[in-house]
């Protein structure tokens, strides 16, 4: 697949992880997705790029000065050509702003919101870095969903911010999965294809935690894999099972941030 140049906006485009400890974070995910890293150094909080092949395909970074007791997680960042724009349409679709819109200065603008049923995520407007430059191969992202008590609402919030065309792609009930596509789809680079999904969970399905993006890392061998999480100190939260999406895994890293591995099919 050819390197990411842009993201539409509504597109997931980037990813980091909340880490207490980010020597233990490079530890596991270093072997685990083939990657390298490139500390940023104190005065970009220690910003840590991942890199796969040289390009950047996601990032670690410590918990903010007064959240260090956050647990470790996984924020996702979606794109928009104007942070400000989306973020004053949040309190109206019923969604709360918590951070910024502010400026990284040489990369782009940003800002930290939560959506009506509980789940964080980020809004990211490019400067000089757009995002993961890889996407869908081994070692990159190769999807993302919110995992909600409320599709409906999420559905509704979401649309209200970028206007996805939502495709009801389960049953409506006991499968109630959407799945989300930027208007304009078919004549961009990215086709008539949905850029993220919704899934609809119960309260026991979350395991006590809180509504969430997930994030799903592709793999050459999600089974070798899956082995070796438990082998550096993860847990396999469900073992390997085939879908007509690839062969996935959910599993939990050491820090406790959970997360999908995939070998997509073909």
């Amino acid at each position: 697949m050819p390197d990411r140049r842009s993201y539409p906006d509504g597109a997931p485009c980037w990813v980091d992880l909340t880490a207490p400890d980010l020597a233990a974070a490079r530890d596991f995910y270093g072997p685990l997705l083939d990657w390298e890293f490139q500390d940023a150094g104190p005065d970009f909080g220690y910003y840590t790029m991942c890199l796969r092949q040289g390009k950047p395909v996601a990032a670690l970074m410590p918990p903010p000065s007064g959240g260090e007791g956050l647990p470790a997680m996984w924020n996702v960042y979606l794109a928009t050509e104007d942070v400000d724009a989306v973020v004053a349409r949040i309190p109206e679709a019923g969604g709360k702003p918590v951070m910024g819109p502010h400026d990284v200065p040489g990369a782009g603008r940003m800002a930290f919101a939560f959506d009506p049923t509980g789940a964080s995520f980020g809004l990211w407007q490019p400067g000089g870095h757009y995002g993961a430059q890889l996407y869908g191969e081994p070692g990159a992202v190769c999807w993302n969903e919110l995992n909600t008590t409320d599709g409906a609402a999420a559905d509704s919030f979401y649309h209200a911010l970028f206007g996805y065309a939502q495709e009801q792609i389960g049953d409506g009930g006991e499968f109630d999965y959407t799945a989300w596509k930027v208007p304009g789809g078919a004549q961009s680079e990215w086709g008539d294809l949905p850029v993220c999904g919704r899934n609809q969970v119960s309260e026991e399905q979350l395991h006590g935690g809180l509504p969430a993006w997930g994030t799903y890392f592709a793999v050459p061998d999600v089974d070798a894999a899956a082995r070796a999480v438990t082998s550096t100190g993860g847990t396999v939260l469900r073992p390997p099972m085939d879908s007509p999406y690839g062969r996935m895994c959910a599993v939990r890293d050491p820090l406790g941030a959970s997360l999908t591995l995939c070998t997509l099919p073909g």
